[in-house]
């Protein structure tokens, strides 16, 4: 069942660089759908517009032209719609202190299900479930700002999941973490999947992508190129057109003839 939809959708902005004043084109009469339990790798290089099209699909930008769809339905701007999406969709943004404001962890997450009306047990419910999803409740008093860099991520996913989001896009939620965080968040991020969420993660990294997500979604030039990951991230034009690397999976995938996607297939 499709969730989230862009139809025919269109956005650009002014950026000043070092070649002056222009107009950039994230979208280009693009489509994306986004299906419930999808994981999905968002790829482009550096300043594609990978965070816009987020931003984009949380409603936080608002299309030039074309549809963003909730359940097939047009979210229009009106706060019935806003909320209708802002209840569905969660974004977690890469640097968490763009995200966390609270005194505590534990009012941080708090935030999104209180400001939904939620009794005090149900917030309570969900605090307790994120915090203990992410491997954090022993934080839950403390200052969020006097935490580590991964902890303060994993408190800014926490306020996301406390949403109970049917998607959750996420912006370079690795980045910054080491290797036993990564796999925290991943063990959780597959926990909110099974039950029926769906996962687009805004990324760099390739080989994740290839070893993580069951679609390859790349943004390059206005235009949005989806397909199954280890198709896509074989596509050596595609990836040269996008600046992305190519994955060591796909390399070695190459190399001996058949797929593989984990180091122990080889």
């Amino acid at each position: 069942m499709t969730v989230l939809a862009l139809r025919g959708a269109r956005f650009s902005y002014r950026r000043l660089d070092a070649l002056g004043d222009h107009t950039h084109t994230v979208l280009d009469g693009a489509d994306l759908t986004i299906r419930a339990g999808a994981r999905l790798a968002l790829l482009g290089g550096n300043g594609s517009g990978k965070t816009t099209l987020m931003r984009l699909l949380v409603g936080l930008n608002r299309l030039d032209a074309g549809e963003l769809e909730l359940d097939g339905e047009r979210v229009r701007d009106r706060r019935a719609d806003r909320t209708r999406l802002r209840q569905s969709v969660q974004m977690v943004l890469q640097e968490p202190d763009d995200q966390i404001f609270a005194t505590t962890v534990r009012a941080d997450v708090s935030f999104g299900p209180v400001n939904l009306g939620l009794d005090r047990a149900e917030v309570a419910d969900r605090v307790d479930e994120a915090l203990a999803a992410l491997a954090i409740t022993d934080l839950a008093d403390r200052v969020p700002h006097h935490l580590s860099f991964g902890q303060r991520k994993r408190v800014a996913l926490a306020g996301a999941l406390a949403m109970r989001p049917r998607v959750l896009l996420l912006d370079e939620p690795t980045a910054g973490l080491d290797p036993l965080s990564c796999e925290d968040l991943l063990a959780a991020l597959e926990s909110l999947r099974a039950a029926g969420a769906a996962i687009l993660m805004a990324t760099h990294d390739v080989d994740l992508a290839w070893a993580w997500a069951d679609d390859a979604v790349v943004l390059s030039g206005g235009a949005l190129v989806r397909g199954p990951v280890h198709r896509v991230l074989q596509d050596e034009g595609l990836l040269a057109a996008a600046r992305l690397a190519t994955p060591w999976g796909a390399a070695v995938s190459r190399r001996l003839g058949r797929t593989v996607v984990r180091p122990g297939e080889v």
